[in-house]
């Protein structure tokens, strides 16, 4: 059974790999036999991870990459095609927020800067490499880092959680449209997990509050995303595309 779930002689993509998510995802797909690309804007923290991987003796490339811009993005894309001929898995995970601002409180910059990145970024890079899966009549797996915030959500997470709910009904379109092209697309929902986005809420004194309406009762680890992400990025989902797979304890269900 663990073949199924095996990425060996496969290039998967991960946007946002400098940390958090990222950064984790990176180390788990070349575990599971990936040839790993990461792209990320802070070049110095790729290539640490880079090098970390290489060491251990994993297949990686590290690209600089500005989501939103899309000469970046092209690039990005090329850059591991030209060097590992393929590119089999893109990990739509770049992601920001605006601080804790309830939307009364936000400007347009702050609005453009968390779409930009968490949508409109997601969209572009998809469409690139939904047009190198045809050219190449390859087929293609996408994989968008959505949130728990996409279905509930509290005080002070606008527009990072709007973001992420378009993103999930973009994840739907896209797997309707996708399908032609060979191109499956589905979302991983994260619950709440300690990250660079989290960390404001997780860290203050409403923690042990908020960790209550948990069934489980506890914040998620990294590793708990494990699982999920290779039955995304792998072939064991062959037939999943429009999917969203949430990972938050229960959080989804929970009493309001």
């Amino acid at each position: 059974m663990s073949e199924i779930f095996s990425l060996s002689g496969k290039t998967v993509l991960v946007t946002g790999a400098s940390s958090g998510f990222g950064y984790h995802f990176a180390g788990v797909l070349a575990e599971a036999g990936a040839r790993v690309v990461l792209g990320a804007r802070r070049v110095d923290k790729i290539q640490a991870r880079v090098d970390e991987l290489a060491k251990a003796g994993h297949e990686v490339l590290g690209i600089p990459l500005d989501v939103r811009d899309p000469d970046s993005a092209q690039q990005f894309l090329a850059s591991a095609v030209e060097r590992f001929g393929s590119a089999d898995v893109l990990i739509n995970n770049a992601g920001v927020e605006a601080g804790a601002k309830t939307y009364t409180m936000i400007d347009d910059e702050d609005w453009d800067y968390v779409f930009d990145t968490n949508l409109k970024a997601a969209w572009r890079l998809s469409k690139y490499y939904t047009a190198l899966a045809e050219q190449s009549g390859s087929r293609g797996c996408i994989v968008n880092i959505a949130s728990i915030t996409a279905f509930r959500t509290i005080k002070g997470q606008f527009p990072y959680a709007v973001s992420k709910a378009a993103l999930v009904k973009a994840t739907e379109i896209m797997a309707l449209e996708g399908a032609r092209y060979g191109v499956r697309v589905n979302a991983l929902a994260p619950g709440y997990i300690l990250t660079d986005v989290s960390r404001v809420l997780l860290e203050s004194d409403r923690s042990d509050t908020f960790v209550k309406g948990i069934p489980m009762r506890r914040y998620g680890q990294f590793e708990d995303l494990n699982g999920p992400l290779l039955l995304l990025a792998s072939d064991a989902s062959q037939y999943m595309t429009g999917s969203v797979v949430v990972v938050d304890g229960g959080h989804i269900c929970a009493e309001l």
